[in-house]
């Protein structure tokens, strides 16, 4: 899922997010909007619009505490923890520093943010985690 290092991923990063997504409503599925709300943060008309197909703006730890109901899968704080972490080995596997990853992706972040971002000193939406996530692997051997 979203928090293991990716390798190789698809074209771009609205495939990824779309990944994802589908991922996601299928956890809010199997587990029924009212349980996936009383076990996250997330409110009842997010997750209806994620399992109805669409893509809400999720923070990365919504989408982690989405992905912790699951069976099997480690807690939210775990996931967050591990995602970020493998940005960070995903960063050393393609030789990359925040200067290069900022010029990298479509978002309106510079390196400094985006650092603050990926050791977990700042909120990091889904959206943003997605663009690090697919630059990153874009980029590795």
């Amino acid at each position: 899922m979203f928090y293991e290092q990716r390798m190789s991923v698809p074209e771009t990063p609205v495939d990824l997010r779309a990944e994802y997504d589908d991922a996601l409503a299928s956890v809010v599925r199997e587990v029924g909007v009212t349980a996936a709300e009383s076990g996250t943060d997330v409110d009842s008309e997010t997750l209806e619009s994620l399992a109805a197909g669409e893509s809400p703006p999720l923070s990365v730890r919504e989408a982690a505490e989405i992905l912790a109901l699951q069976d099997g899968e480690p807690d939210g704080e775990t996931i967050v923890v591990e995602a970020c972490e493998h940005l960070l080995l995903g960063m050393s596997t393609a030789v990359l520093d925040v200067e290069t990853l900022a010029s990298h992706v479509a978002l309106d972040l510079d390196p400094k943010e985006i650092q603050q971002k990926i050791e977990r000193r700042a909120p990091m939406s889904f959206d943003e985690y997605v663009h690090l996530q697919h630059a990153i692997a874009d980029r590795a051997p």
